[in-house]
C-alpha cells in the first residue's frame, strides 16, 4: 500500500511539472502503432505530439515469443541531426518484411515490442518507454528461411564490448550482474591506473604507528576500500545520469595541485616534521577513543583516491555508464559499479593487511619505513602533477626526489649495510640520468640515455612522429574534418592531457613501427577533451562518451562503425588485430 502511495505521488508530482510548464503528458507526446498490411508486412511507427523529437537509436522493434516468425528486414527513414542526435523531427514509419521459419505454415499470433524515447523542444526530455502489441500473421503468404537465417540484420549486427557489456546488465539477472562486475573490478586492479592506489593504502596503515594488529590492519582497509567504491559509484551514476564526465572535471590544475598539496603534506608528516592529526577538541567530539579517528582519515584517503587517482575508464564502467544513460536506471548501474570498485579495492585489502601484518618494532626500521613512505607519496603527488605540467618537468622532479632518496640511504657512505647502499647507488645513478635527460631537453623516464645515442636516437624520433593526428575540439571542426575525407578509413581518438591511458596509447601503442605501417593509410583526427567545456562535453555526448581514451572508426558515408569502437588502452598487439577487422 505505501509503494502504491508513493507511485501515485511521484505520478502526480509528474504531470503537476509538465502541464505547468505546458509539456505534453508522455502519451500525448508519443503515440505508437502497429498494423499487419495485405502483404503481411508489420506498418509501425510513433506519430509525434508538436515540438516533439524522437532518438533514432532509442526507436527498437523487435518480436516477443515468436518462434514461428522473424524479421527479414526493416525499411526505415532516414533521421536528422539535431542538438549532436540522430532523431526523428517527424513521425517516422517503420515497415518490417517478416520471413516464416516453421514447418507448418498458417495463421500465427505474434508479439511486437516498439521501445522509444524522446524530448520535447521546451527543454525537456522523457524517460524510455516501450509498448507491446498482439498481432496476426498468415505465414502462408510469406516467404520460407531457414532459422538459420532468421535473425534481422539489426539483431545480428557485431556489438562493441561496451554495448555487450550494456546489453549483460539489461538481460542478466541481479546476482549474475553483480559477479560479472566483481570480476571486472579483480581484472582493473590489474590496471597500471590502480598501482598508485597501492603505496597510498600501505602508507595510511604504517602511518597508524605503534599497536598495529593485523585485524585492525584489515578493517582499515576495508574502510578504505567502502569508501573508494562509495565515491567511484557516485562519480560513475551522476555521469550517467547527467552524460558529464566528473573524472575530467576533477583534473582541472587547481584542483590536481591540491590534491597533489595533500600527498606533499602527507609525506612531510611521515618524514616527522609534524604530526597530522584532528585537533583534541574535534576527536573528544567524535569519539572518546581517539584510535577511530584513524578510520576518519582512512576513509577520506580512499575517498579522494578514487575521485583523483581511480582507475581510467574502461568497458565494465563505460558499459554501466551507457546503460544508467540510456535507461535511467541508477539503482541498477550503481550496485554494479560498486561490485566493480569491491572486485578492484581486494587487492588493496591484501596490500593493507601485509602492510599491518608486516610491521617493523619501534625503532631505527620504522624511521626508514616511515622515509620510505614519505618519498612514495611524494612520488605520487608528482605523478598526479603530470597531468599539468610538463612531462619534462616531471622527469626531472622524479631525477631529483631519487637523488635526494638515494643520499639519505647513504649513497655514499661507507658504512651502512652493504644492500642498502647497493640500492642507493642504483637509485643515485638512475635518478642522475634522468636529470641529464631533462638537461639534454630528451627527458624519458624509460630510457633516459638516449641522447646520447646520436643519429640512431634522431630516427628514432622521426619514427615515433610519423603518426600524425590532427586535433579537434568541436563538433563543427570533426564534421569539417570527416567531410573532407569522406569515403577514406578515419579514426577519431578521444584523448585528454590528464588521462593516463591516454599517454600509454601514444608512448607504447602508436609508438610501434607495425602500428605505425598499418595506420598510414587513416586519415587520423584526435578529439581533445581535455578542457572539459561546452564543446567538448557535446562531442562526448554526441559519440556516447563518458571518458577518453576512446577510438572511433567511421565507415565510407562517415557513420561510427559502433560494434569496432575500442574504450581504454589497448596494447599492439591485440590493436592490430582488431584493426584488421574494422575495414
Amino acid at each position: 500500500m505505501k509503494f502504491f502511495l508513493k507511485l501515485m505521488l511521484v505520478f502526480l508530482s509528474f504531470a503537476t511539472l509538465v502541464n505547468g510548464a505546458g509539456f505534453l503528458m508522455p502519451d500525448q507526446a508519443f503515440q505508437p502503432y502497429a498494423k499487419v498490411n495485405e502483404k503481411m508486412e508489420i506498418e509501425a511507427g510513433i506519430t509525434l505530439g508538436e515540438e516533439i523529437y524522437l532518438y533514432e537509436k532509442q526507436l527498437k522493434m523487435e518480436l516477443l515469443n515468436s518462434k514461428d516468425v522473424s524479421i527479414k528486414n526493416i525499411q526505415k527513414p532516414t533521421p536528422v541531426e539535431h542538438h549532436g542526435d540522430a532523431v526523428y523531427l517527424d513521425s517516422p514509419k517503420y515497415t518490417l518484411t517478416l520471413q516464416d521459419t516453421s514447418s507448418n505454415p498458417g495463421v500465427k499470433d505474434i508479439k511486437l515490442k516498439i521501445s522509444y524515447q524522446g524530448c520535447s523542444e521546451q527543454g525537456l526530455c522523457y524517460e524510455p518507454y516501450s509498448k507491446e502489441f498482439d498481432l496476426q500473421v498468415d505465414t502462408s503468404k510469406l516467404s520460407r528461411e531457414s532459422a538459420a537465417k532468421e535473425e534481422p540484420k539489426a539483431e545480428t549486427a557485431e556489438k562493441s564490448e561496451t554495448d555487450l557489456i550494456s546489453d549483460t546488465i539489461k538481460n542478466s539477472g541481479f546476482f549474475v550482474i553483480l559477479a560479472t562486475f566483481f570480476v571486472f573490478g579483480i581484472l582493473l586492479s590489474l590496471t597500471p591506473c590502480v598501482f598508485p592506489m597501492i603505496p597510498i593504502i600501505s602508507g595510511v596503515i604504517i602511518s597508524q604507528g605503534e599497536g598495529l594488529t593485523t585485524r585492525k590492519a584489515f578493517v582499515l582497509s576495508v574502510v578504505y576500500v567502502l569508501a573508494m567504491a562509495i565515491a567511484y559509484t557516485i562519480a560513475g551514476v551522476l555521469a550517467g545520469l547527467f552524460g558529464s564526465n566528473l573524472q575530467a572535471a576533477l583534473q582541472t590544475p587547481w584542483v590536481v595541485y591540491s590534491f597533489a598539496g595533500v600527498f606533499v603534506a602527507l609525506a612531510m608528516s611521515m618524514f616527522g616534521f609534524y604530526e597530522l592529526k584532528l585537533p583534541d577538541a574535534i576527536v573528544s567530539r567524535v569519539s572518546q577513543n581517539s584510535s577511530k579517528t584513524g578510520f576518519i582519515g582512512v576513509a577520506i584517503m580512499g575517498f579522494l583516491s578514487a575521485l583523483i587517482v581511480g582507475p581510467c575508464v574502461a568497458a565494465p564502467l563505460a558499459g554501466a555508464l551507457v546503460y544508467i544513460g540510456q535507461t535511467g536506471d541508477a539503482l541498477l548501474g550503481a550496485a554494479a559499479l560498486f561490485s566493480m570498485s569491491i572486485g578492484m579495492g581486494l587487492p588493496l585489502i591484501l596490500v593493507g593487511v601485509s602492510a599491518g601484518k608486516f610491521m617493523p618494532k619501534p625503532g631505527a626500521w620504522m624511521t626508514m619505513v616511515n622515509a620510505t613512505f614519505g618519498v612514495i607519496m611524494l612520488a605520487v603527488a608528482i605523478w598526479m602533477l603530470e597531468k599539468v605540467i610538463p612531462a619534462d618537468v616531471a622527469i626531472l622532479l622524479y631525477g631529483l626526489l631519487g637523488l635526494s632518496f638515494a643520499l639519505y640511504l647513504g649513497a655514499f657512505n661507507n658504512e651502512g649495510h652493504i644492500f642498502k647502499r647497493s640500492v642507493a647507488v642504483i637509485l643515485f645513478i638512475y635518478s642522475l640520468t634522468l636529470f641529464l635527460s631533462f638537461l639534454a631537453g630528451k627527458a624519458s623516464l624509460t630510457k633516459p640515455l638516449e641522447f646520447l645515442a646520436g643519429k640512431s636516437v634522431a630516427s628514432q624520433v622521426i619514427q615515433s612522429e610519423e603518426l600524425h593526428f590532427e586535433v579537434i575540439t568541436s563538433i563543427a571542426e570533426l564534421d569539417a574534418v570527416l567531410e573532407q575525407n569522406k569515403g577514406k578509413k578515419i579514426m577519431l581518438d578521444f584523448s585528454a592531457e590528464w588521462c593516463v591511458a591516454c599517454k600509454e596509447f601514444d608512448e607504447i601503442t602508436f609508438r610501434d613501427p607495425s602500428v605505425i605501417s598499418e595506420l598510414k593509410d587513416f586519415v587520423l583526427v584526435r578529439a581533445d577533451v581535455t578542457a572539459n567545456d561546452e564543446n567538448t562535453k557535446a562531442l562526448n555526448k554526441k559519440y556516447g562518451v563518458f571518458g577518453p581514451p576512446v577510438l572511433i572508426f567511421f565507415d565510407e558515408e562517415l557513420n561510427p562503425i559502433n560494434a569496432k569502437t575500442i574504450v581504454g588502452f589497448t596494447e599492439p598487439q591485440k590493436f592490430l588485430t582488431h584493426l584488421k577487422t574494422v575495414y
